[in-house]
């Protein structure tokens, strides 16, 4: 199973450039790749449907060849979805409260 870090999430209140829309998530994101230390900058509308840690907590994410494989034993926090046609997604906490971000790319 292949496991490597791909980026830090951080929740912020703070405009930033280069900030994109998540319509259905409603949240301001940046590309972690545009940061020199793969920082994601996240900042949630207020009627966000986004609860919960993976709202409140800062996350870990690392890109993963098999979800389903790389997530048991961690309580489920958002179930894997589609975030683009080449990518599935999915929150999780660690038993220390780490929230970690999974990423199945599908290509």
């Amino acid at each position: 199973m292949k496991i490597e870090l791909d980026h830090i999430g951080l929740i912020s209140s703070e405009k930033r450039d280069k900030e994109k829309f998540a319509v259905s998530m409603r949240l301001w994101l940046t590309d972690p790749k545009d940061n020199p230390f793969n920082i994601e900058w996240l900042r949630f509308e207020e009627d966000s449907p986004i609860h919960g840690p993976v709202r409140e907590k800062n996350h870990i994410a690392y890109r993963v060849d098999d979800i389903k494989e790389a997530s048991k034993g961690l309580k489920i926090l958002m179930e894997p979805f589609k975030a683009e046609n080449f990518l599935k997604i999915g929150f999780y906490e660690y038993e220390d409260g780490t929230v970690l971000e999974l990423m199945q790319f599908l290509m």
